[in-house]
């Protein structure tokens, strides 16, 4: 149960670099992930602001 609420608690930059280090653990290059990203940010609970690979980049790099 608490892993599903910490799932759900996280914010959009939390998000993006928890699953693009999983996504980057299964071998996808980073384009892919950025790709992936871009889709799944709309599906959560509360919607991320569209953004582009750039923004996505620069919330994880820095």
């Amino acid at each position: 149960m608490a892993e599903v609420l910490a799932y759900f608690s996280e914010n959009t930059e939390e998000y993006v670099r928890r699953r693009h280090t999983e996504l980057q653990a299964r071998g996808l290059t980073n384009e892919r992930i950025f790709a992936r990203l871009a889709e799944e940010l709309p599906q959560r609970r509360v919607a991320a602001p569209e953004l582009s690979a750039r923004q996505l980049r620069r919330i994880v790099y820095g």
